[in-house]
């Protein structure tokens, strides 16, 4: 791949690696230690997640504006060491057994990490040729899907080899290394500031909530970008349905007896499905239509997930769940080459930033819509994948209607409606 010839990508790319790993070791082994130290108390590990997820209520505004008139390539760095400093002290704060200081730590950390994405993202865009997106986007599809493999598997092995301390330990360094890496990066102004260096005293709150109201028009005002980002919404759907039900099916249907293995058998299967699918439409991106790629999966999705519903049988579960991961792949693959092609440098981060608090908010709707539902209206779990299915089919016909069936098309509607917002802002 001639993308790895780019040494800016290949910092940037590794550091993202580095940061990701640290972050999911340390958050694995911190669950482990609460399940074990709090055994009576399981809230404990769900309030931990809810520190994860919570900042971005009170960030979300924030952090496109801060990636689109701030330095990124110095956004991206200072978050890394903040929260390698942040890390610091929650590794001093186990020594005090303080969980409240610990939960307020994990939670700034947190809302540290939501600036970093964006910022990063939008780096990526400014040094890599449009050739290169699909490449990009499908390697890091490919690091979320190992992540997803292999994460609870690596924060077990750390947090039972060296303890939670020596997990938060190398949860640190690698901030620390991903600091490091994106300092090395040699990246153009012209990526780092595309909107030109910021004056101090025009940065208020005036000004941060126009840039984010900016930004809400621009996704409005582009017909495709809007499209793209309910795709988001979509997804936030799926993986609020995935993180519960296949834990319910194994409970009350499939494996009432061995119900957590054979939960994280589905996770394995899920996140191995998403690895070949990564890799294949990678390869796939820049030998045929992009529309096919992104469409014919979400068919494929629809059906899997009703035959979902209808198996009586695990490992039939877990083989079907592996064809699920292969397909969400090619769409989440696609969808990272379109937004660095059809969104402006200059509103990158503001873009960007909106795909975070849209699929939290669409996960957090469908747990509470499951959780209403099941088992008092709904007794059957099946019932819901039938649902689902109906619902994903839904998006395919949407999508199918009205997205563009060219690529040219495609990119010649977003060039236009890009000129057309940029005029308008």
């Amino acid at each position: 791949m001639d993308i790895f010839q780019n040494r800016n990508f290949v910092k940037l790319f590794f550091a993202a690696l580095s940061s990701q790993m640290g972050t999911t070791i340390g958050n694995m082994a911190f669950a482990f230690y609460l399940l074990d130290h709090f055994s009576e108390q399981p809230y404990y590990a769900t309030l931990a997640e809810l520190m994860y997820s919570l900042p971005t209520i009170f960030v979300f505004f924030l952090v496109g504006v801060v990636a689109d008139r701030l330095d990124r390539k110095k956004v991206a760095e200072n978050c890394d060491w903040i929260r390698a400093i942040l890390t610091i002290f929650f590794f001093f704060a186990l020594f005090t057994n303080s969980l409240p200081l610990m939960f307020l730590i994990l939670f700034l950390r947190s809302a540290v990490t939501k600036f970093f994405f964006p910022a990063e993202t939008s780096l990526v865009q400014g040094i890599l040729r449009k050739d290169q997106f699909a490449t990009a986007a499908g390697l890091n599809q490919m690091l979320f899907s190992m992540f997803m493999v292999f994460g609870v598997g690596l924060g077990a092995l750390t947090y039972n080899w060296i303890g939670i301390h020596g997990a938060i330990f190398i949860d640190a360094v690698s901030f620390i290394i991903s600091a490091l890496l994106i300092r090395a990066c040699n990246i153009p102004q012209a990526a780092r500031l595309p909107n030109g260096r910021p004056k101090w005293k025009d940065l208020n709150m005036k000004s941060t909530l126009t840039d984010f109201k900016v930004g809400i028009q621009y996704i409005i005002r582009n017909r495709l970008l809007s499209l793209i980002i309910f795709g988001f919404f979509v997804f936030g759907f799926i993986q609020g349905s995935f993180a519960v039900l296949p834990i319910f099916t194994m409970k009350y249907e499939l494996a009432p007896a061995h119900y957590e293995a054979y939960a994280s058998y589905f996770a394995i299967s899920l996140g191995v499905g998403l690895l070949f699918g990564s890799v294949i439409s990678t390869w796939l991106a820049n030998k045929m239509n992009s529309y096919v790629l992104f469409i014919f999966p979400i068919l494929m999705t629809s059906i899997l997930v009703l035959l979902l519903g209808l198996t009586s049988n695990a490992w039939t579960f877990f083989i079907l769940s592996f064809f699920i991961g292969m397909c969400i792949g090619p769409v989440n693959v696609v969808i990272g080459d379109w937004m660095p092609k059809i969104v402006q440098p200059n509103f990158m981060g503001r873009v960007s930033g909106w795909i975070d608090p849209i699929m939290m908010f669409s996960q957090s709707l469908t747990l509470g819509c499951i959780t209403v539902l099941f088992p008092k209206v709904v007794s059957n779990v099946d019932l819901i994948y039938y649902g689902i299915a109906a619902v994903i089919l839904a998006v395919f016909i949407f999508y199918a209607v009205l997205l563009p069936k060219k690529e040219a098309e495609v990119y010649t509607f977003s060039t236009q409606k890009n000129k057309e917002v940029y005029k308008a802002n």
